[in-house]
């Protein structure tokens, strides 16, 4: 309990000096909602009929009670430590799970979808929930927010005042891309596809912001090309970081943060679009793991930890499972730890979204 305390009493704090707490006692921020793929997704696989699925062991093995929750991660992620640290609750419910009360909703949701991308034909590849859906959910829970106890006021402040949160992009170019032929065709180079993408995330913010979304973050990509399954892949130079993807990720990331970004400001009113940069943290902690306090930034922690990943982590292999998480960057071939993800949310409030408290 100590170490939570220690951990979010600045962030209190900073809500009480910032205001952010009005002076009606209601939080400028009161849900967090999330839009993207498998860094996000907090669940909604486990509800459709997909092989993208991490709802068993060893996923989840450090959450809460150590059940497996839908969660790529062997805990939480990043949105929900950020959840946390907006005086949220410290999880974000999948918006699938029958389970939820108006009360889980009205406070934060994920409609992410691990295995989605900004481009339809990426979410298809695994039939999973692309954004347009993830699109009509959001309609959908603005209308079960509109008839429930907190009525046509109450939902619009939750609407208005809400922080929303894109992770996605990823998917488009390592899963759809660069595996298979379509967009290839279709797109001379990764930097011609990579502006059909932004092209669909303008398209996106543009749509949440006609719903009624003021508050949002789109992060940026991470470096990729050094994904342990990206570096068993790399044939130029095996092992290590595939730097034609990292290179992709930052001219992607840059014209997001330079171009997008700022024309949606311009363009759409009352909307606060802001870029929160993860690259640097990462490539950072995977040149040089041991600065961060990692032991292992070339290896997840299930079975060889080169390739498993989803279901390959609950194969036989996933016996080989690491004794700390915590000493590595990566639970699986693709996705960070609890731990990792715990790094990126901490840089995130610190440099983007405090903004907003």
């Amino acid at each position: 309990m100590s170490s939570l305390i220690s951990k979010y009493l600045p962030w209190l704090l900073v809500l009480l000096l910032r205001g952010g707490v009005a002076a009606d006692g209601k939080k400028k921020v009161p849900a967090i909602i999330v839009f993207g793929d498998s860094s996000v997704d907090t669940g909604n696989n486990n509800f459709i009929p997909t092989i993208a699925r991490s709802n068993f062991w060893p996923y989840g093995r450090d959450f809460a009670d150590g059940l497996p929750t839908g969660r790529f991660s062997n805990g939480r992620l990043a949105t929900d430590f950020i959840s946390e640290a907006f005086g949220l609750p410290r999880t974000i419910p999948a918006y699938l799970d029958t389970n939820l009360t108006i009360d889980d909703l009205a406070t934060g949701v994920s409609f992410a979808s691990a295995s989605t991308g900004l481009d339809n034909a990426t979410a298809g590849i695994m039939s999973v929930i692309s954004i347009a859906e993830q699109l009509d959910y959001f309609r959908e829970y603005r209308e079960r927010l509109r008839l429930s106890k907190l009525g046509e006021a109450g939902a619009e402040e939750v609407v208005g005042e809400a922080l929303y949160i894109w992770s996605i992009g990823t998917n488009d170019f390592i899963e759809n891309y660069y595996n298979l032929p379509q967009r290839r065709m279709q797109y001379a180079t990764a930097a011609e596809y990579g502006a059909y993408l932004l092209g669909l995330v303008e398209a996106a913010v543009r749509e949440v912001h006609a719903l009624g979304g003021r508050k949002m973050d789109f992060t940026g990509l991470t470096p990729m090309g050094c994904l342990p399954a990206e570096r068993l892949g790399n044939r130029d130079d095996p092992g290590q970081c595939n730097e034609e993807y990292n290179a992709v990720a930052r001219s992607f990331n840059g014209r997001l943060r330079g171009e997008l970004v700022p024309k949606l400001n311009r363009e759409l009113p009352g909307l606060r679009l802001v870029y929160a940069d993860t690259y640097d943290l990462f490539d950072a902690v995977v040149r040089k793991p041991g600065a961060y306090g990692f032991e292992n930034a070339e290896r997840g922690c299930c079975g060889t930890g080169l390739f498993e990943a989803g279901y390959f982590c609950g194969l036989g292999t996933s016996m080989q499972l690491c004794g700390n998480a915590n000493k590595y960057v990566f639970f699986d071939a693709i996705h960070p730890t609890e731990r990792m993800y715990s790094i990126l949310a901490d840089t995130v409030m610190n440099t983007t979204l405090h903004v907003f408290l």
